[in-house]
């Protein structure tokens, strides 16, 4: 930590000491005036079913967090115990509670989860489409029991600003889902009195978040998402004196880190996909929810807003596939969708297709979602149509040098397709890079919409720590690892003590062949530094990837190269030869000359290999092909890999056998 960065922390304990002891919390505080407007005019053509059958789910008892489904938790909930472990966290004051103490709050992010709220929308939605007074009343009952049990300002619920603000933006869906100033559950004495106590803890939740905002090594995306909170808040609620205060200071700091972590390019900074999306979520909610109030934010940030949507639109395969590098938890801002096989990165492009009025957003979406209704209304489907149906010509942007990512492929965007997304980025964002992989030099690869190599995911935070460092180590990712070691160095759960740097040399791109290169230093603290560089050549007439490793040393070393398969992908390893296949895609994967030797795992703990996290806590076997050896000093290490597309009558065939375990 810098000098300041110790200051600002000990300033913060220091409120915190006085908090506890009463000085500095949020006063009872009558509020004055009406919300604001909702964000759109709400949508009515949406399929009502899947909303009805979630909500009469929850009100059943029944929620779903993380890895485990359809929990039965009761209607309300305990929401202080932890649905994963069941135990059951103390009301003492919040700021001095060590939430990452298993044996006194359970596994955090499961406790945490319910109180989002996203269960909240649900239930709205479904009164806003059925009139159904019961999912209105449920509301209303989750609300109260919310604040019942968890009271300001302590608990475990009152420990972290990003879950606050959230929270908070549930709460401001639901509110105009449910009718806003005019909604039925306010009618009467006791609904008066109902409004009085939900915006009194509303006060509570602003005036927290603007005391105990993420600075400095903590500034990523828990500052956006803080920022997101408290302007929504204030915008929705501007019943307040502080109000306008906390609207303008939020939206002037939004506009300053929508740029700060955002590249130009496009990138987000933590070189994490998921969180890439998730941050653009939040700058799509602050600027939904400005426009219906009013409000705008500049051009700047709008701009980088369409930047963003471009990289993900660079990055996701035929069949809508992103790969996933990074870290990942699953969380969303707002669970706007109950529809089968959502797909939150289209989702993104087709709302971003309508606002900006993109034709090559439009194509990549195919169709309307249900959350683009809800963000944007029913006439959203009409838009989209017209630009899917366009003739404009569309281009796509294929290289980010400020995020560090570069695509390779053949007929993009083409059920035929071959794309290779490779990495050459930044390890994470600020000194600490909390969600950066160990990953630098790594490629996926994707042929026909079929994922073939990929980058398996996250699995753990907080908890399971040997999990947690094999996911997000250079083992579990397509690059090489030398001596045993990662590129960069582990120093916690979130924190990395140093850093491997990578550049990219030279990417080229004409009608035959892709070329990319670049290199990083993350194996120069060994004892015998070490500089890997790699090329990639993509040979688009003979369906050839060429992948060439040079490793500049003076001495002997141990090499690994690591290659890991989809799950879906049926492999098979002979004579050091690897065959894999996947629905019309197959591709053979070779070394040419060297001293290395393969092996295949599947599902292997010992060692770690042969892993796929396909969800936030959810992880299952897949195949990972390791080829390792020793070279003597400088080495230049060769793969072809050679792919084949069957015709969308004839897929793929390779006559292969799963291995389980390892060989």
């Amino acid at each position: 930590m810098s000098v300041a960065e110790v200051g600002h922390r000990v300033r913060q304990k220091s409120m915190d000491i006085l908090q506890r002891i009463g000085f500095g919390l949020a006063r009872q505080r009558m509020a004055a005036g009406h919300a604001g407007n909702p964000w759109t005019q709400l949508p009515k053509n949406v399929d009502v079913t899947p909303y009805l059958v979630a909500a009469d789910g929850i009100l059943a008892g029944q929620f779903s967090v993380f890895s485990l489904r359809h929990l039965d938790l009761g209607f309300p909930p305990q929401w202080n115990r932890c649905p994963k472990t069941g135990v059951l966290a103390p009301l003492t004051f919040g700021k001095s509670l060590n939430y990452r103490d298993e044996s006194l709050v359970g596994d955090i992010k499961y406790l945490w989860e319910p109180s989002r709220h996203l269960e909240l929308v649900t239930l709205a939605q479904a009164w806003h489409l059925s009139g159904d007074h019961r999912y209105a009343q449920g509301a209303r009952d989750l609300v109260d029991s919310w604040i019942d049990q968890c009271p300001y300002p302590n608990g475990p619920h009152w420990t972290s600003s990003l879950e606050h603000s959230v929270r908070l933006v549930n709460w401001a869906v639901a509110w105009h889902l449910l009718g806003g100033e005019q909604s039925p559950l306010f009618e009467g004495e006791s609904g008066k009195a109902f409004r009085e106590r939900w915006v009194q803890s509303i006060y509570q939740h602003c005036h927290f978040i603007s005391g105990h905002f993420s600075r400095y090594s903590s500034a990523n995306n828990h500052l956006l998402g803080e920022l997101m909170g408290l302007f929504i808040g204030a915008l929705t609620w501007p019943l307040w004196p502080e109000s306008k205060r906390w609207r303008d200071r939020a939206a002037r700091e939004l506009e300053v880190e929508a740029l700060r972590q955002n590249a130009a390019d496009g990138v987000n900074r933590e070189q994490a996909f998921w969180y890439h999306h998730e941050v653009a979520d939040m700058m799509l909610l602050c600027l939904m929810f400005a426009r219906g109030n009013g409000v705008d934010f500049s051009a700047d940030f709008t701009a980088r807003l369409e930047a963003m949507m471009e990289f993900i639109a660079a990055v996701m395969d035929a069949s809508g596939n992103v790969p996933m590098v990074g870290d990942s938890d699953d969380a969303v801002m707002v669970r706007f969708s109950r529809e089968q096989g959502f797909n939150p990165y289209r989702s993104l492009l087709a709302t971003a297709a309508v606002l900006f009025g993109r034709v090559d957003f439009a194509r990549k979406a195919r169709s309307t979602d249900d959350k683009t209704l809800w963000l944007l209304g029913d006439a959203a489907a009409g838009r989209l149509g017209e630009l899917v149906g366009s003739c404009a010509p569309t281009g796509a942007t294929r290289a980010f040098p400020d995020g560090g990512y570069w695509v390779l492929g053949d007929r993009l965007d083409q059920s035929d397709e071959v794309r290779v997304v490779a990495d050459a980025g930044p390890l994470g964002y600020l000194s600490i890079a909390a969600h950066g992989h160990a990953d630098a030099l790594a490629f996926t690869l994707s042929a026909a919409g079929t994922e073939l190599l990929v980058d398996p995911g996250t699995f753990a935070y907080h908890t399971q720590k040997q999990w947690r460092d094999y996911f997000r180590g250079t083992a579990a990712h397509n690059t090489v690892r030398i001596d045993g070691c990662d590129q960069s160095v582990i120093g916690g759960n979130f924190m990395w003590n140093a850093h491997a740097a990578a550049r990219c040399h030279e990417f080229a791109s004409n009608d035959r062949v892709d070329a990319w290169e670049a290199s990083h230093d993350g194996y120069q603290r060994l004892p015998d530094p070490v500089t890997h560089r790699r090329r990639l050549r993509l040979d688009k007439v003979a369906g050839l990837l060429e992948v060439t490793d040079k490793l500049v040393c003076n001495s002997r070393h141990q090499v690994e190269i690591f290659w890991h398969f989809h799950p879906e992908c049926r492999v098979q390893l002979v004579d050091d030869v690897v065959h894999a296949e996947s629905g019309r895609a197959s591709l053979s994967l070779r070394m040419v000359g060297g001293s290395l030797r393969a092996r295949i795992f599947r599902g292997s703990s010992e060692p770690m290999a042969g892993w796929y996290s396909p969800r936030f806590d959810e992880k299952q076997p897949s195949t990972t092909v390791v080829f390792s050896g020793e070279v003597e000093a400088a080495s230049t290490l060769s793969t072809r890999i050679t792919l084949h597309i069957a015709t969308e009558q004839q897929p793929a065939t390779c006559a292969v056998q799963e291995n389980e375990g390892n060989q």
